[in-house]
């Protein structure tokens, strides 16, 4: 579990619950129907989610007062389990396999690749909001690695200069 501290509030932060944003009425609706049940923090999280496209701290604060959980606990799992986002991401995700078989057959030199040619570190996106660069333990595609997931298609045995254009790709289509 992450010890790190939630991140401060950003400059154009989501409403207050007591606004009439309707993502937070689905929260709260999602909080009802599980009779505010802590241990429903997972699905409620996964709502969020889906409902703001990440976890930023107010959806965070909203979720621990309406639970009655901690906001450490909330932040907690959040950051522990990786299908959770505390940032946007891009329009496109780029997911690259780092289990052993990949990481063996060159995943690493993809990664640092993919970093260099857009700028962007693990866990970021770039600048126009096109791309998200992120990385798996094992997305279970041994047999075809190295394995890299382009908006949620795996493709295999790759090399960098193929994702590198795969990627360019990507973005292409976004600007036409």
């Amino acid at each position: 579990m992450s010890t790190t501290a939630p991140p401060a509030k950003p400059a154009q932060a989501a409403p207050k619950a007591g606004q009439t944003d309707k993502r937070f009425k689905i929260l709260d609706i999602t909080m009802k129907r599980n009779h505010y049940r802590q241990d429903a923090l997972i699905e409620v999280l996964h709502k969020a989610q889906e409902s703001f496209g990440f976890l930023e701290l107010d959806v965070l604060e909203h979720v621990a007062r309406g639970l009655k959980l901690p906001l450490s606990r909330v932040y907690g799992v959040a950051t522990f389990y990786h299908l959770f986002s505390l940032k946007p991401s891009g329009k496109h995700s780029c997911i690259v396999c780092t289990g052993t078989a990949c990481y063996v057959k060159g995943s690493g030199k993809i990664v640092e690749a993919i970093a260099e040619d857009l700028g962007i570190s693990v866990g970021g996106t770039t600048p126009d909001g096109q791309i998200s660069l992120a990385t798996a333990r094992c997305i279970g595609a041994c047999g075809i690695a190295p394995a890299v997931v382009f908006d949620g298609e795996v493709k295999g045995k790759l090399d960098a200069p193929t994702v590198l254009a795969r990627l360019a790709t990507l973005k292409d289509q976004q600007e036409a």
